[in-house]
């Protein structure tokens, strides 16, 4: 196995395990609370801004990383 598959393999595994956290953390909570349907699907809608707001952080944290803390490390 070549050093870019192993790459693609765990950036597939690290993708596959933070969607099920995102649903297991978040998305099952916010709609297991609700009763009625419409506001089961308004928890899920409004979960994806807390999606959203994890991936922000995400890149703005592997940004700073890229550009700040790597040229000063190597």
């Amino acid at each position: 196995m070549s050093n870019t598959s192993v790459t693609y393999l765990v950036g597939a595994c690290c993708g596959v395990f933070a969607v099920a956290a995102f649903v297991g953390l978040v998305l099952v909570p916010a709609v297991g609370a609700y009763s009625r349907l419409w506001e089961r699907v308004a928890a899920a809608f409004l979960s994806l801004y807390v999606l959203a707001a994890f991936l922000g952080l995400g890149v703005l944290a592997g940004a700073w990383i890229w550009l700040w803390v790597w040229p000063r490390l190597f």
